[in-house]
């Protein structure tokens, strides 16, 4: 087999030493680095990536970012929320108010809590959720991490007030951005995790982004992203829950990439009762190429999952939508139920909906929905009608369509950044006259 990575163990093991990692870490590291040229690519039905460049990394190296990448955004953040902004490796910003702390919260740069809370870190990161020789792509980023956060909440503890994350890939230089995030809900535990990620310059780089969290018995995570990663990056982007008896994770995912990515967004239902609610709006436009794969797996009794997802494509982009819902043996009384919307704009795009449901258990619920169109026509006419531009009207009607995803995230900073970020998105991809 060809070599995939020009890059040593004795590389991996210096930028080990360099965040004085324990030494469980920086095994898993080589294990991981030894297993990437046996393990395949993972595969996604209908989106074919596997002649992107998601394995073209530099040697791991420490590279300092400029602060002025700071996102405009996160001075707006409050000095009593709990907050963080990360420029490629660099933390920038990270507070974590007293209150917090002195009920046993961590929010903290993934390197520090490796320091600080080894055998925490530990227990999770890689172990439950993600693991690291799944396949080629999730071993490439256990081997090569280098940068992240790590979010842990104890049993109990409610915070009403949203954790919000600032991510910014540095692509004025060469620096891949290989980014962790684990998160852990304990029992009876609830808040709102709100992450943004962006670019700044344009650089070619690649992003490779694993975000776990495992949500323990009745705790409830509330889960927003904004996705801005920038024209010259290829990413892939895997976020997974992992659902012990009664918990439950909202996901609210929007995907308003300029650059071609894969987004591997996964559920597994393990505990009775658990429950997902996950909804991607994602838009696409230029010559991008998006492929969402989205899959809930009801494993425990009970236990439910559902699937909302709606896209728009402009100009000469792709988008695919792949919705997973599988009910295994003796998940009895699941329910899996999954909806995926594409809008066209262009008679060059090309779109995808693909529902699909595996079902191993009787007693079950289970459906789905999936269309792939253009604009309704008579909503057209009764806004242009009334005196709209054409431009205007299709604005207008592709926002009411993605409004389902809009109005499931709590904070209202972030939804409105994700509307602006939306209506460049149209507006970019709309033909000058």
């Amino acid at each position: 087999m060809k070599k995939t990575l020009a890059i040593t163990p004795e590389q991996i093991a210096s930028f080990s030493q360099l965040h004085q990692e324990p030494a469980w870490f920086a095994e898993m590291r080589q294990a991981a680095f030894a297993q990437i040229e046996q393990l395949e690519l993972p595969i996604f039905e209908k989106i074919n990536y596997k002649h992107w460049p998601v394995m073209a990394a530099n040697a791991p190296t420490a590279v300092k970012s400029d602060l002025s990448l700071m996102p405009s955004a996160a001075a707006n953040l409050s000095a009593d929320q709990p907050y963080a902004v990360q420029i490629g490796q660099t933390t920038a910003k990270l507070n974590l108010p007293a209150e917090l702390a002195e009920q046993g919260v961590i929010f903290t740069d993934i390197f520090a809590a490796l320091q600080e809370h080894p055998d925490l870190v530990q227990q999770y990161y890689m172990q439950v959720t993600v693991k690291p020789n799944e396949d080629r792509l999730t071993a490439f980023h256990t081997a090569l991490m280098n940068s992240g956060l790590f979010l842990y909440v104890p049993k109990n503890v409610v915070i009403k007030q949203p954790i919000t994350a600032y991510y910014v890939q540095d692509s004025t230089q060469p620096a891949d951005f290989i980014h962790h995030v684990l998160v852990v809900a304990e029992q009876n535990s609830e808040f709102s995790y709100l992450e943004n990620l962006q670019t700044a310059g344009d650089h070619k780089n690649l992003a490779n982004v694993v975000v776990e969290v495992i949500a323990k018995d009745n705790s409830h995570v509330h889960f927003s992203a904004v996705d801005a990663f920038g024209k010259s990056v290829t990413t892939y982007l895997n976020r997974r829950g992992h659902l012990m008896r009664d918990a439950r994770i909202d996901w609210a995912l929007g995907s308003m990439n300029d650059g071609n990515i894969i987004g591997d967004f996964d559920s597994d239902l393990v505990g009775a009762g658990s429950h997902a609610e996950t909804k991607v709006v994602a838009i696409s436009t230029g010559k991008q190429i998006q492929g969402i794969d989205t899959r809930v797996t009801n494993i425990g009794p009970r236990s439910i999952g559902h699937i909302l997802q709606h896209g728009v494509i402009l100009e000469d982009a792709t988008l695919t939508f792949n919705g997973i819902g599988h009910i295994l043996k003796g998940a009895k009384g699941a329910d899996a139920q999954q909806e995926n919307r594409v809008l066209m704009l262009s008679r060059t795009a090309r779109g995808d909906a693909n529902p699909l449901l595996l079902i191993d258990e009787n007693d079950v619920q289970a459906g789905h929905a999936a269309s792939v169109g253009r604009v309704d026509e008579q909503q057209m006419y009764y806004l242009m009608s009334r005196g709209l531009s054409k431009e205007v009207a299709q604005r207008l009607v592709i926002r009411g369509f993605l409004g389902a995803v809009l109005s499931e995230i709590p904070d209202k900073n972030v939804r409105q950044q994700l509307t602006d970020t939306i209506e460049r998105k149209l507006i970019d991809g709309q033909p000058v006259k």
